[in-house]
């Protein structure tokens, strides 16, 4: 094999692996809140599985399963939700977590006893200093010089919250939705 045809070889293969590393870079939505480390991760492991050939679409963090089997009774006439200290809360016309949360829905939320019980995928109410109660789902679990702080992003909105939320903020859990 002459030098020049290894050249051209060595060229090619770092050509393509440049072209693949540029699939994977180019569907990952920086995020100034959520560390840069994760975004690229996660956004990579969204690349490869929307390139699985089987057509699977990417997991995605889900709410935790807070309400066990034995605690739901379905009957004729009514449904038995046994949660305790549960409440109701109905949402206004945002549009920021569509299409899971919408005007007209209803949902039964806890309160929270600690940070630990808070997980990706969560969707949760929480209150925001100068904007009020807002319910969007936790898209960053974090700790820094101040303890545990979450990142929150609205599902139909482009980029996450700007700021840092503590459990102190942190009003509900929501734990099912009713439409």
């Amino acid at each position: 094999m002459s030098s020049q045809t290894f050249c051209i070889a060595e060229f090619m293969a770092i050509f393509v692996a440049g072209i693949i590393i540029g699939l994977v870079v180019s569907n990952v939505n920086f995020d100034s809140n959520i560390p840069t480390s994760y975004s690229i991760a996660e956004g990579a492991k969204e690349t490869v599985n929307s390139l699985n050939p089987l057509g699977n679409a990417p997991e995605r963090n889900s709410p935790a399963d807070r309400i066990a089997e034995w605690q739901i009774e379905v009957f004729k006439d009514k449904v038995i939700l046994d949660i305790q200290d549960a409440e109701w809360a109905s949402f206004a016309d945002t549009n920021s977590m569509d299409p899971v949360l919408d005007q007209g829905a209803n949902a039964i939320q806890i309160k929270p006893k600690s940070a630990d019980e808070i997980k990706v995928g969560d969707i949760v109410s929480y209150e925001h200093a100068d904007q009020g109660r807002i319910i969007h789902r936790v898209a960053y679990k974090g700790t820094d010089e101040n303890g545990t702080y979450f990142i929150m992003k609205g599902d139909n909105n482009p980029t996450s919250d700007p700021d840092k939320v503590r459990f102190s903020q942190i009003k509900s859990v929501t734990v099912a939705i009713i439409y």
